[in-house]
């Protein structure tokens, strides 16, 4: 196969393997293709946690024998046993001649063990094809594997001069219906969604994913003193919709009400009067919850920034203007006093979304070499 050959199937192979978005978390998003005598002959996904991984299904898929053939998968192939037998007995089985991998997996149980393996069987191995783009795919994977805590992903939309709300407090809708539709796939994509004590009172807002097929991800309220009504939507619709307090209240009589109603309370330490988020964080990573989409208000902003827990930024940008000193902004805190201070941050991504525009970005401080999969107008 040439270079470009290899391309165009890791492409392929990068398309199915966003399929699984919302279904597989805490695992990662991995596709895979078989290519025999310069055709595809078979394809498949991780379409669930739990089930069958990327490269078994594409071996199952395939509509003749594989053997000979070039396995195309975004990530390493694991060779331990979990939910699934390891997939680099599977592609023994199937006598496939070579594999080309996009990413190495970084979890201890893998982390080259799977390309060693297949070498010594005596397959051809070629890594790195389209690595920017597959690394991109599992940014969530990666950082929780490796830390043990959720990515969490900043979102808000302001007017072309900074504003979030009017100087009034509303702020429905800033942005147009193709940019909400977008945040409700991004709701998908994520384990949790997070959001404080004052969005709920200004909004009473229901977090919750309207993608057909999507799932809602868990609601996550930062409440340092339990403050929310019993008759805001997250709470009466508890039942639904898993809902998590997090909170520094101890007092079980305050916390019966939340939780009769189906509410889950996680105590959490407080710091400098609230909840302290890196602490959440520890807690949240032990849950299971791999990432978060953080929808707060400017106080919930500030403190996440501050409290160094937020790995990536969506920032939507509708044309129009609020004007006023007292019309609010996204992020509040105390802020930096230099320039020089400022959290650096890397553009991976400029879209439209009708009027709007969705500006993506990473923290800088992650050390990503993101030049190959930033997408511009």
């Amino acid at each position: 196969m040439t270079k470009a050959e290899d391309m165009f199937y890791m492409e392929r192979a990068l398309s199915l393997a966003e399929k699984g978005a919302g279904r597989v978390n805490p695992n990662p998003l991995v596709g895979a293709v078989v290519v025999r005598d310069g055709s595809i002959i078979g394809e498949g996904w991780h379409e669930r946690f739990g089930g069958l991984h990327a490269e078994r299904n594409a071996l199952a898929a395939c509509h003749e024998g594989a053997e000979g053939g070039t396995l195309y998968v975004t990530l390493e192939p694991c060779c331990h046993h979990g939910k699934t037998p390891p997939c680099t007995e599977a592609i023994l089985a199937h006598k496939i001649s070579r594999v080309v991998i996009g990413s190495p997996d970084p979890n201890p149980l893998v982390s080259g063990e799977g390309v060693r393996i297949l070498r010594e069987a005596g397959i051809a191995v070629t890594e790195g094809v389209l690595r920017d783009r597959c690394d991109a795919l599992n940014r969530i994977f990666f950082h929780y594997i490796q830390n043990g805590t959720p990515y969490v992903t900043m979102k808000y939309a302001m007017t072309m001069d900074g504003r979030t709300a009017t100087r009034a407090g509303h702020s429905k809708w800033i942005t147009s219906s193709p940019a909400r539709i977008r945040v409700h796939e991004d709701r998908n994509r994520h384990m949790a969604i997070m959001t404080g004590t004052g969005t709920v009172l200004a909004d009473d807002p229901m977090l919750n994913c309207r993608v057909p097929g999507g799932r809602s991800p868990v609601r996550l309220i930062c409440d340092t003193r339990l403050q929310t009504p019993l008759t805001a939507r997250v709470v009466e619709t508890a039942g639904e919709i898993p809902t998590w307090f997090l909170t520094c209240v101890s007092d079980v009589s305050l916390q019966a009400p939340y939780l009769e109603k189906g509410c889950r309370i996680l105590e959490i330490p407080e710091r400098k009067g609230h909840v302290d988020l890196q602490a959440a964080m520890e807690i949240l990573g032990r849950e299971g919850i791999d990432s978060i989409y953080l929808e707060g208000g400017s106080a919930l902003n500030g403190s996440a920034l501050e409290s160094d827990i937020v790995q990536a930024l969506h920032c939507y940008i509708a044309p129009r203007l609020f004007g006023g000193v007292a019309s609010r902004g996204p992020i509040g805190g105390q802020g930096v006093e230099f320039p020089t201070q400022a959290k650096a941050l890397q553009i991976t991504s400029v879209r439209f979304y009708g009027d709007d525009i969705l500006i993506e970005s990473i923290r800088s401080r992650d050390g990503e070499d993101v030049n190959g999969c930033l997408q511009g107008l």
